[in-house]
């Protein structure tokens, strides 16, 4: 099927121009002004913006999580994604502490495979470290899962220092790249029994026992072990200007650093745990957790100027009731937050028509830039002739409220609940076939495995 988009203004890193956009089949067939649109149907785009589709690359869908598991699998978390404008997910692929790297992608793709209703890849978690693994990364890389997750916390999870370096070699010499969680988990938990001695029990402690420092030094740890194996890696959800400190020092050392972070990083502050609602406390415990003003300022700065690459979601949602596990002991609540849905809207309003960065700011750091680093570029990321027919319709005049009675993203609370958001989906294109129509998802089981390359930012 043909399908002319006419009369919007098309956005690419480099700007936003006026041209129509002629989709053929599942591709771009040609971008343009005044295409001929004969034998197509044609779409009035007219006072829209075009994005490419937006690439979510840090997505938690059906993950265990202490004793419980996240409220979006794979359907659910994919119609959300896709109803906010995201048409590419990257998720993360875990094999239990023991298990081959294969064990666990043939688990992810069971849960994925014929439920996802957007385009999906994995990254594969490295949480343990052998000869079999080693090996394993190349056959990973040729099967198009080149990016790989290493934590520096979460002890079932975390390797030790020099099998974090010997990591970083092999990933070097397969063409793959490590995105790093950064928390010194040593020194977490020697605040976490000190809150616990002292009977600090309340969501208050989560930010306390996991203060900026500690990410920090991790960061700066990682780095000075990826300038050792000369290898480039990512951090990410980088929340805390002092992180970025460090960073900065790397790439005066000539390091390439890669940085991502997320939308609750940018717009929520370190006083949401200090209610005396649990509940309202409990929903925003994360790792890292919500930080201060000066920590949001430093990161919008960091975005516009192109040090921050990519904002993503880290989408890890737990219901009210999942929670609330953690009633009398702040380390039993589940961590994580939904944002899957709304980080377009988000970024649109608090970014583009808040005057702090531009729409190709927010088509570098949602399309193009994920495209790039996670080796799907030009197959993703842009809207160009022979690209995927991967479109956002975006109406800038739109006006809502966010509210959890209306999400598809399958929680029961939002971090956002009645926030006023400029901008929205309008229609939503996944490989030319219209998947979202002013809010209602039109598909499901129509996404695709993405097999991805090299690293191309």
């Amino acid at each position: 099927m043909r399908i002319l988009l006419r009369g919007g203004r098309v956005v690419s890193a480099g700007g936003v121009r006026a041209s129509d956009v002629l989709l053929d089949g599942e591709i771009v067939a040609a971008v343009g002004e005044n295409l001929s649109g004969e034998g197509a149907r044609v779409v009035d785009c007219a006072g829209k913006l075009l994005f490419p589709g937006f690439i979510d690359g840090h997505t938690h869908f059906d993950l265990e999580v202490g004793g419980t598991i996240t409220a979006d699998d794979f359907a659910t978390g994919s119609r959300a994604a896709l109803r906010g404008g995201t048409t590419t997910v990257i998720d993360f692929a875990a094999p239990d502490k023991g298990e081959a790297l294969r064990a666990g992608l043939d688990r992810w793709r069971g849960k994925a495979e014929g439920r996802c209703a957007c385009d999906y890849g994995f990254h594969m978690t490295i949480d343990d470290w052998n000869e079999g693994i080693s090996r394993e990364i190349g056959e990973m890389a040729a099967e198009g899962i080149p990016s790989f997750k290493m934590y520096m916390t979460y002890p079932a999870m975390m390797i030790g220092e020099g099998d974090m370096y010997r990591a970083l070699l092999r990933l070097k010499e397969a063409g793959g790249i490590a995105g790093v969680h950064c928390e010194n988990d040593g020194v977490i938990r020697a605040l976490t029994e000190d809150a616990r001695a002292r009977g600090a029990l309340g969501p208050g402690s989560h930010p306390r026992t996991r203060p900026a420092p500690l990410e920090a030094e991790a960061v700066a740890h990682l780095l000075r072990l990826a300038q050792l194996a000369d290898a480039p890696v990512i951090i990410v959800h980088l929340s805390a200007r002092e992180s970025l400190e460090e960073v900065r020092a790397a790439r005066r050392r000539g390091q390439t650093v890669y940085v991502e972070t997320c939308p609750h990083y940018l717009l929520l502050e370190d006083s949401v745990y200090d209610s005396p609602d649990f509940m309202e406390a409990a929903k925003y415990v994360c790792a890292p957790p919500i930080r201060r003003r000066e920590d949001q300022e430093a990161l919008w700065e960091a975005l516009r100027s192109g040090e921050i690459h990519t904002v993503a979601t880290d989408h890890c949602p737990f219901t009210t009731a999942q929670k609330r596990a953690g009633r009398y002991d702040f380390t039993k609540i589940p961590g994580g937050l939904p944002g899957v849905e709304h980080r377009g809207q988000l970024l649109y309003t608090h970014g583009v028509a808040a005057g702090r960065i531009g729409a190709e700011d927010m088509c570098r750091v949602l399309c193009e830039n994920p495209a790039r680093l996670y080796g799907c570029w030009p197959q993703k990321g842009v809207i160009a002739p022979g690209s995927d027919g991967d479109i956002v319709v975006w109406d800038p005049e739109a006006r809502g409220t966010i509210t959890a009675a209306d999400q598809v993203q399958n929680v029961d609370y939002t971090p956002y609940e009645g926030w006023a958001v400029q901008g929205a989906a309008e229609q939503v294109y996944l490989r030319g076939i219209l998947a979202v129509d002013r809010g209602a998802v039109l598909v499901e089981n129509s996404g695709q495995f993405i097999k991805r390359g090299r690293n191309q930012l």
